[in-house]
């Protein structure tokens, strides 16, 4: 079974170096990994997502393909479809600058590389999901930490796109993010745009955060 850790704000001093500095020591750190533990994590990361009781009725979830050395989480999505869940994929949205949408995601989707270089469905007026309509949202971290906070590559797409989430708490979908367990650190460095998770899910243990109202 999943080991899940409740965990609340506390007061202590954040981590020292900057959320750049932090962001390439991680990094460093998840490319570094070799593929047979790459493996191995991928396999105990969609046990515990399977068996999370937050996913339990999600039908309609956003995923991402990884990159970069992210944590893999294609195992529990080929799992998950045989019990009816729907995947979506990130894509960029060509009018709201900065901002995501998801569309419908299977092994059949045509992919194109955006402006980085990550692959996404081609943006379709027919095909998308909103954020809001989604039950639960898979983020790929950098980092993470004891509050609820969220490292991700700097380009502040997803705090965007949930940002509604401060005003309209009952409209989120569930926010977790997935890591290895050694992307935790005590306590990042925050800025007042970052939207905090609900939770993250690691290959070791399952964390969960009293999300804060900022509304």
């Amino acid at each position: 079974m999943s080991q899940f850790i409740a965990l609340q704000p506390f007061d202590t001093q954040p981590d020292t170096r900057s959320r750049t500095e932090l962001r390439k020591h991680l990094r460093q750190q998840r490319r570094a990994l070799p593929y047979e533990q790459q493996q191995q994590a991928a396999e105990q990361l969609a046990l515990n997502l399977l068996t999370h009781p937050d996913f339990h009725r999600a039908r309609h979830v956003a995923i991402y393909l990884p990159n970069d050395g992210e944590i893999d989480p294609r195992l529990y999505m080929d799992l998950a479809e045989r019990k009816g869940v729907r995947f979506y994929l990130p894509v960029l949205h060509p009018i709201h600058t900065g901002k995501l949408v998801f569309s419908p995601f299977t092994d059949a989707s045509e992919l194109k590389a955006n402006r980085f270089g990550i692959p996404e469905p081609a943006f379709s007026k027919g095909q998308k999901r909103p954020a809001w309509a989604l039950d639960a949202v898979l983020f790929p971290l950098v980092g993470f930490d004891e509050n609820g906070g969220r490292l991700g590559m700097g380009g502040g797409f997803y705090d965007r796109t949930f940002a509604f989430t401060r005003v309209r708490p009952r409209l989120a979908p569930k926010l977790i993010g997935l890591a290895h367990d050694f992307q935790r650190v005590q306590e990042l460095p925050t800025e007042p745009w970052d939207i905090p998770l609900h939770g993250v899910v690691t290959d070791q243990r399952c964390y969960r955060f009293r999300r804060l109202s900022t509304a």
